[in-house]
């Protein structure tokens, strides 16, 4: 069965670019091209795609409340961040509200279509140029940081902290289960127990915040 995708961009030329993108690639299945927040909710709820790819800048709010919304009107759906905006502050605010990708939307459509696959596979795809936005931000140390004397940082075990090194290097979760000759169910499971001990919903929320506590380090 394809992948089904829900596309919300307010720019009819870029909207148009992003979906035939996605009706290109044969796995993907375009359920609906929507241009506000408003009908990104609706197709939410009456679609139940498995992806989200959407602006963040729309003319009634942004992409960022679509991607907090998944959450609870389409839960089985993942979430990528689609914008020509590059500026630092999209960028970290997108991947704290759940994205678990984000692209620059001029991207080609084979481009397109193998992000999202990356994506429904396990990894977090992100274009170079974002990368360096948020990797530029941790270095300059601007994003907060664990506060010794808090001593809330989670414990994780080893095979947790493996886990998460090898979701922070973009591997996807067959990928880590193969490499570190565990069961797909299994690599799930720690997954689930990093989210929840991080108190994130997202592989790249889940990256960001282990940086930031100093638990993985960006090399």
């Amino acid at each position: 069965m394809p992948h089904r995708v829900l596309v919300v961009e307010d720019d009819p030329p870029t909207r148009r670019h992003l979906a035939r993108a996605i009706e290109a690639h044969p796995e993907l299945e375009l359920v609906r091209a929507a241009g506000t927040v408003a009908e990104g909710r609706s197709a939410l709820a009456a679609q139940q795609p498995d992806v989200l790819l959407t602006d963040i800048g729309l003319p009634d709010g942004t992409g960022v409340e679509l991607i907090r919304a998944v959450r609870e009107v389409a839960p089985k759906a993942i979430s990528m961040a689609v914008t020509a905006l590059g500026d630092e502050k999209t960028v970290i605010t997108a991947i704290e509200a759940g994205a678990a990708g984000y692209l620059l939307k001029d991207g080609s459509h084979d481009e397109i279509g193998d992000a999202v696959m990356e994506l429904v596979a396990g990894g977090s795809p992100i274009s170079p140029s974002i990368a360096r936005h948020v990797l530029r931000r941790l270095h300059r140390g601007d994003a907060p940081t664990e506060d010794p004397d808090a001593g809330d940082a989670p414990t994780l075990t080893k095979r947790e902290h493996e886990v998460l090194s090898l979701i922070a290097k973009g591997f996807s979760f067959p990928e880590i289960a193969e490499l570190l000759e565990i069961s797909a169910h299994t690599v799930t499971t720690h997954v689930r127990h990093i989210y929840e001990k991080l108190e994130v919903n997202s592989r790249g929320s889940a990256v960001y915040e282990a940086v930031n506590l100093g638990l993985i380090q960006m090399d």
